[in-house]
């Protein structure tokens, strides 16, 4: 039996400088609404289905995932921020802007697999970062799969520091 480690990820947002990141003219990054929900949902789920570093464990994590997300859009102050290439939603995260959540970038940025690698994923966290410290937020946090890519490229930007979680997962 494989076993899915996770890690929960910190950022003190009183301290953390967010520097001023340029998006590329052809993209968006901007709260939407309620009405956006089923797009970035299926966003969400097809970054998460078609990444290769997820397949193998994709099955068995998906109703924590699921389950993650149904927490958040439970809360008043969750928004949704989107990342769009022209009018077409390519990624986004949810935005659990509550002090007592236990997790605030919920799934974490997920962009498209044919928009990965071109920085969108840095973007997407520093613009999720900024706007929880604008909610009044003093740390943020997002819990992903250890040795994820996300875990190893994405999270340790802008002073984001990992511990592992316990209980472990069975996959």
């Amino acid at each position: 039996m494989n076993i899915t480690r996770w890690v929960n990820f910190t950022w003190d947002l009183a301290t953390t400088e967010l520097p001023e990141l340029a998006v590329p003219r052809h993209y968006r990054i901007a709260l939407a609404g309620a009405e956006d929900q089923e797009n970035l949902q299926r966003v969400i789920n097809k970054s998460l289905a078609l990444d290769p570093s997820w397949n193998c464990t994709l099955h068995h994590v998906s109703a924590m995932v699921t389950n993650s997300i149904t927490r958040a859009l439970a809360l008043e102050t969750t928004v949704r921020l989107v990342l769009r290439h022209g009018t077409r939603i390519i990624g986004g995260t949810l935005l659990a802007a509550d002090v007592t959540a236990p997790e605030h970038l919920v799934p974490g940025p997920c962009v498209l697999m044919e928009y990965r690698n071109r920085g969108l994923g840095t973007l997407l966290l520093n613009a999720a970062l900024r706007e929880l410290r604008e909610a009044g937020l003093p740390r943020a946090c997002a819990v992903t799969r250890e040795g994820s890519p996300v875990a190893r490229f994405v999270y340790p930007k802008f002073g984001g520091n990992s511990s592992p979680v316990a209980p472990l997962m069975a996959a």
